[in-house]
């Protein structure tokens, strides 16, 4: 037997765009698709503590993706709901199941949660050294929260919750809405549209200094997967692919695989948001098994493709 025979799982957000790799990740590793549950924020709506108590009705796991999310764009115009949307989603989805003497919850915090200025590669044990970079703050500690829940929850009640923190995603079926889109979806789709609009130049946020991580989706998936079956400590983890690459290298790469001929004007009136940003994957390594797999160029082009056919 797997660990997944005869486990239900629920997976909020498990149709977007991590949570629908990670149904397929439950199901390669042996979980019974009429044993996957998947929450829809227009179905269930888990700021309601009622729907958090009946989503976990009879559940064996949890894995908690369901989260409002946005570029640094969005998150400066919506600190407030960032705040509260993903902090009382958690919280409540977490004590409605420890209460329902749920088996195992996966907490999915987020790479936000980091200080501003932290050392590289981000260990976990930096996570308290500082304040989080300010657009990004509000939504950054409203996750984080889910840690000292779990971390308190394994304290108090023995209640087996993990907590993850993976770093930027991408990858085919991203949110390519230039509202709340992250850093790699509204690139490839501002120079897309560019050539085929016919324009000359392509406007970019910021200086292009500022340095980001990028962890292929399915890559994730399969690293959130793992994590549940093998790890059981209080202990954060990283979820990431140990590379590191500036915007200006970004928009570069984008700017080539798109075929792009024109000029790139840098806006530096418009914030580059955190410095740096790249993580020490060791204690994923070391825990339970996992390095990423997909090699980043090849990850972006086919997530340029993708784009390309459907848009």
């Amino acid at each position: 037997m797997t660990f997944w025979e005869g486990k239900t799982v629920l997976v909020t957000g498990g149709a977007g765009f991590l949570g629908s790799r990670v149904v397929d990740s439950l199901k390669e590793a042996g979980a019974a698709e009429e044993n996957i549950r998947v929450t829809r924020s227009h179905d269930l709506d888990l700021r309601t503590w009622e729907n958090c108590v009946r989503a976990v009705e009879g559940v064996d796991i949890v894995i908690h993706l369901a989260a409002k999310v946005g570029g640094i764009g969005y998150n400066m115009e919506n600190p407030g709901s960032l705040f509260y949307d993903n902090a009382i989603m958690g919280i409540q989805l977490m004590e409605a199941a420890r209460q329902a003497d749920v088996e195992k919850f996966v907490a999915i915090g987020t790479i936000c949660a980091y200080p501003n200025f932290t050392p590289v590669p981000f260990k976990e044990e930096d996570l308290w050294t500082g304040y989080p970079e300010e657009t990004n703050a509000p939504y950054g500690l409203a996750k984080k929260m889910l840690l000292v829940q779990a971390q308190a929850y394994r304290q108090q009640y023995g209640f087996d919750a993990i907590y993850l923190l993976p770093v930027n995603l991408y990858g085919p079926g991203d949110n390519f809405n230039p509202e709340s889109s992250h850093v790699i979806p509204a690139l490839i789709k501002k120079f897309t549209d560019a050539i085929r609009n016919g324009s000359d130049t392509v406007e970019v946020w910021g200086t292009g200094s500022a340095s980001r991580e990028f962890l292929y989706v399915d890559d994730a998936a399969r690293g959130i997967v793992l994590a549940a079956e093998e790890f059981d400590k209080s202990d954060p983890v990283n979820l990431g692919s140990g590379m590191e690459i500036t915007i200006r290298d970004l928009v570069d790469m984008i700017s080539e695989i798109t075929g792009f001929k024109g000029k790139i004007v840098w806006d530096t009136s418009k914030p580059d948001g955190q410095p740096k940003r790249c993580l020490d994957v060791s204690r994923a390594r070391d825990e339970f098994g996992f390095e990423a797999q997909m090699g980043f160029s090849e990850g972006l082009k086919r997530t340029v493709e993708w784009y390309q056919a459907h848009y």
